[in-house]
């Protein structure tokens, strides 16, 4: 496993590379001290997660997430000294998987991050009910991990792609927003409704006609969402 940091303080970069070399002793570890060498690293093909702080030198910490969300599925999780629920906020609407404030725990930061590659390898259960949808709009290939809208690919980060999954396979139906915290990021996650909640609204930007007037994925206030199928 190779997991870049992209952190400017060097004490903190040694915490962190001993707590992972406690978990997983052959991690290769690669370090960014700054902005735009967080961004030409983010890029490496075969980077397994990004530890990325939100204060640094030249590009912030958002402007380098944007950046490798073009290009890159790689998962991210950001580390940040401002406990500000904005800013929570913000990372998860620009692609973060997940957030960790400062100072964190040995033992929060890595079962953040277990968390976080579960869910990037995790596979599709149950894809012998539900392997393809497909109307005049939107394509959904489960099985290949792609989504078309008017026949153009439209890209998704493993955790969108599994949250669209949740809600297909039961089109029709409510899921809890229990339900789909525990299905897609894990048990412990059940309470993080910002989580829920702006993944959903990502979903409804890269499907949704008008995200505004959803036709896909229609929010049951106070109970879940629900997956309408398109006519």
């Amino acid at each position: 496993m190779k997991v870049l940091i992209v952190e400017d303080e060097r004490d903190v970069c040694e915490a962190i590379a001993l707590s992972l070399r406690f978990q997983w002793p052959e991690v290769q570890i690669v370090v960014a001290e700054d902005g735009m060498e967080g961004v030409k690293a983010g890029h490496l093909p075969d980077v397994d997660l990004v530890l990325l702080d939100i204060m640094l030198p030249g590009l912030d910490g958002f402007s380098v997430l944007r950046e490798i969300r073009r290009t890159s599925a790689v998962p991210v999780v950001v580390l940040t000294a401002r406990g500000d629920e904005l800013d929570k906020v913000r990372g998860l609407e620009l692609g973060a998987d997940d957030y960790v404030t400062k100072p964190f725990s040995h033992l929060e930061l890595l079962a953040r991050v277990k968390a976080v590659l579960r869910r990037a390898e995790a596979p599709l259960v149950g894809l012998d009910q539900l392997r393809r949808y497909a109307d005049d709009y939107l394509t959904i290939d489960f099985a290949a991990h792609e989504v078309r809208v008017r026949g153009q690919p439209v890209y998704f980060t493993p955790t969108e792609f599994n949250l669209l999954w949740q809600l297909a396979k039961n089109a029709g139906h409510i899921v809890p927003h229990r339900i789909l915290l525990a299905r897609v990021w894990g048990e412990e996650y059940e309470s993080e409704a910002d989580y829920l909640r702006v993944y959903v609204r990502r979903l409804r930007e890269k499907i949704e006609p008008d995200p505004n007037t959803p036709r896909y994925i229609l929010t049951e206030r106070g109970l879940g969402y629900r997956f309408r199928r398109g006519e």
